[in-house]
């Protein structure tokens, strides 16, 4: 089997986050908008490759103060930095179905290494003579390694937003008739 190009079914992907909120709760979101590609060889799954391009200011966490300090100079500066960008550098085996995907993740103007750890959970034909794929992938980042540092400490000890981000990422993929 051959690089095969696939297309991302944005109705049936997401990119979901959350990150503590003072110390005791977890706050959940999403980015909206975002764009990319997978090249998948299932037989070398070493030679398969995934871009994605994601809109900073596409932030939603359901409360739009907060969305709105999120894409600001504090965390995202989303004006001058309008994108977040994932570039797979390598793809290994890592149990039945899993996979350790490698690559740069720049935020905010700074790339950092970053490694996924991805469930593929097959690929089938749909009603509509198409063919899919799905995949599951999560990632845990220090948010400081990308030059997101504003906080606030807490009168009552401790700090207002946590450090450690929690990245969810579904995607159903169909495979792209030019291929």
């Amino acid at each position: 089997m051959a690089l095969e190009k696939w297309d991302f079914d944005f109705v049936h992907s997401s990119i979901n986050f959350w990150v503590r909120h003072m110390m005791v709760s977890k706050v959940h979101g999403r980015f909206t908008k975002w764009t990319g590609t997978i090249e998948m060889d299932e037989a070398r799954p070493a030679n398969s490759r995934v871009e994605v391009q994601i809109d900073a200011s596409s932030i939603d966490t359901r409360e739009a103060q907060r969305d709105t300090h999120l894409r600001s100079q504090d965390f995202l500066d989303a004006e001058k930095h309008p994108h977040i960008v994932f570039r797979s550098t390598g793809v290994e085996p890592s149990g039945d179905k899993r996979f350790r995907l490698t690559g740069d993740l720049s935020i905010r103007g700074t790339s950092r290494p970053i490694v996924l750890d991805v469930e593929y959970a097959g690929r089938m034909k749909d009603p509509w003579g198409g063919e899919r794929a799905g995949f599951s992938a999560h990632v845990s980042l220090d948010r400081k390694d990308f030059g997101l540092t504003w906080n606030q400490v807490l009168e009552a000890g401790g700090i207002l937003v946590g450090d450690k981000v929690e990245i969810d990422i579904e995607v159903e993929a169909v495979k792209s008739k030019a291929a």
